[in-house]
């Protein structure tokens, strides 16, 4: 009796290193470690508190709900961040005169210049990667990631 072929399921079929999500969280904890690697030691901060501090950086005003739908962190993870760079005077909290229970973040004279000395070391960082890719290869890059994101928004 010959044995029938059974259909691959999607299990069999998903291998997660070839897999474009996993490939890409892959990617990006890789180039933010390397990132981070290079500032905390010297700044004492973590991954988020950073993300924190370069959005309040160009967007000051912002409440810990913007930042986290800015940066696409986990609300806990912010208002941790939050709570620690307030603590260290890095960023301060202006409560809403219309309700209390939202604060308008923004820099600190102490968190202003964390930025703006964080700022190099992150664009170098950049620079460093993409110098793996040709101009036209940036470009393209630069223009699928700007498609993929819009196309995440409706999965």
């Amino acid at each position: 009796m010959a044995s029938a072929k059974r259909k691959p399921s999607p299990a069999d079929l998903l291998v997660l290193e070839d897999f474009l999500p996993y490939r890409l969280s892959v990617l990006s904890n890789r180039v933010s470690r390397a990132i981070a690697a290079r500032y905390a030691k010297t700044f004492d901060l973590t991954i988020p508190e950073w993300r924190v501090i370069a959005v309040l950086g160009r967007r000051p005003g912002l409440t810990a709900k913007e930042i986290a739908e800015a940066t696409e962190m986990d609300k806990v993870a912010v208002s941790r961040a939050v709570a620690r760079l307030i603590a260290a005077r890095r960023v301060q909290a202006r409560a809403d005169a219309t309700d209390a229970r939202r604060q308008f973040l923004s820099l600190t004279r102490e968190g202003e210049s964390v930025h703006a000395r964080i700022a190099p070391i992150a664009l170098d960082s950049e620079r460093r990667l993409l110098a793996a890719l040709d101009p036209r290869e940036r470009a393209a890059l630069d223009g699928l990631l700007n498609r993929l994101l819009a196309a995440a928004k409706g999965l």
